[in-house]
């Protein structure tokens, strides 16, 4: 069971730590450290809050039940309706620019190789292979995703560790807070790691003990990662100037431009070793992870088995339209983050504390696990879901 755990808490770390952690000291470049530091904590207690109540919802029905099904349970046909947009939507948005973000990176490492292929054809090779793995299974995800997070946490570790004598603490007093507002979508985004809560109580068969240790566990752990990486870009590279951390705001080809500045500024070997491997890793768990949601949710929308064209369907709607998105517009890695926040505060933060509120104090569902907090943080979760929305909306 301790190796199983172990593979549970990765799964959560692999499917956070990924496209949103490259993103992190972009979107909250103007912002600089102290302002990421805070909206990284704050972000974290409410996204871990929030998973909690979506497992309490999930565990009033029988296993295998999706975030559709849990909706329209609790909330009629409306939240049914609402969940499937939003999670399609999310998803998408996710898959799409985990795509952009990751053929980025392929074609970086490809061209450094000394070989130079279009930027599409990266698009469709990175789709094809990490595709085949989610098409294997949970069992090969599971198993994959261990190697991948061995890799990405030691080559992090060790890049962090290399990039601290590089550090000038005094570049921590750059940026100001107000530039936190534009990053709250892609920030919460980050932390999005609840949607597999469904397959992990499958997973662990019922054993909340265990599932409520790999959420918390599983969160925290990225929530450390984050701090550490933003701590280290900021400290490491200069705030303006060529390459600067300015510089990565509206590119295109953003987590191409923040490793080009690390290799730039740091001038080592190892360093640029480590940040390609570090960023090629990252977005390739996160791709898994999400991808096992989606393929999870198109099962249980439309009521198919994963097997013989049942499976091949369900993967040829998980990756196609995204894979579409992505070679039809280059600049989707942060776009597609910030409108998968807004889906997000809907999916992940809204729907749960709705949800909880109906099935306890509407429908007085009974039940053995029940997230402290009564009504006040239920509110207080939907208020915050409101902003984060009205902030993705208006200030985008």
């Amino acid at each position: 069971m301790k190796a199983k755990m172990l593979g549970g808490i990765l799964l959560i770390v692999g499917t956070t730590i990924g496209g949103g952690m490259l993103a992190l000291p972009i979107v909250t470049a103007q912002a600089g450290f102290w302002g990421s530091l805070f909206l990284l904590t704050t972000s974290w207690m409410v996204m871990t809050y929030c998973a909690f109540l979506l497992l309490e919802v999930n565990l009033w029905l029988p296993m295998n039940s999706n975030i559709i099904l849990m909706a329209k349970k609790t909330l009629g046909t409306a939240g049914q309706f609402v969940a499937w947009f939003c999670y399609l939507l999310l998803f998408y948005c996710l898959l799409a620019a985990y795509i952009s973000g990751g053929s980025d990176i392929l074609h970086g490492l490809i061209k450094a190789l000394g070989f130079n292929i279009s930027v599409q054809l990266d698009d469709i090779v990175f789709t094809i292979l990490l595709g085949a793995v989610v098409y294997s299974g949970l069992r090969s995800i599971d198993h994959v995703n261990r190697w991948l997070m061995l890799i990405k946490l030691s080559a992090f570790f060790f890049l962090i560790l290399f990039i601290v004598p590089h550090i000038d603490v005094s570049r921590y007093s750059n940026g100001e807070i107000k530039y936190l507002v534009p990053a709250i979508t892609v920030v919460m985004t980050s932390y999005g790691f609840a949607t597999i809560i469904p397959s992990l109580r499958v997973y662990f068969n019922n054993d909340v003990a265990i599932l409520r240790k790999v959420i918390l566990i599983g969160s925290l752990i990225p929530l450390v990662c984050y701090i550490l990486w933003v701590g280290a870009i900021f400290g490491g590279i200069p705030f303006e100037g060529e390459h600067g951390i300015l510089s990565f705001v509206g590119t295109d080809h953003s987590t191409l431009a923040l490793t080009q500045a690390l290799i730039f500024h740091l001038k080592s070997s190892w360093i640029t070793t480590l940040t390609r491997i570090f960023t090629s890793v990252c977005v390739a768990t996160s791709f898994l992870g999400v991808s096992l949601c989606v393929v999870d949710f198109f099962a249980d929308g439309f009521k198919l088995e994963k097997t013989g064209k049942g499976k091949v369907f369900l993967h040829l709607v998980t990756f196609i339209p995204p894979l579409i998105i992505a070679l039809f517009y280059p600049g989707a890695f942060i776009v597609g983050l910030s409108y998968a926040g807004i889906c997000l505060a809907i999916l992940i933060i809204f729907l749960p504390a709705l949800m909880v509120w109906v099935g306890r104090y509407h429908k007085n569902i009974k039940a053995d696990y029940r997230v402290i907090g009564g009504k006040v943080p239920l509110v207080g979760m939907m208020i915050v879901a409101i902003i984060v929305i009205a902030q993705g909306l208006f200030w985008h």
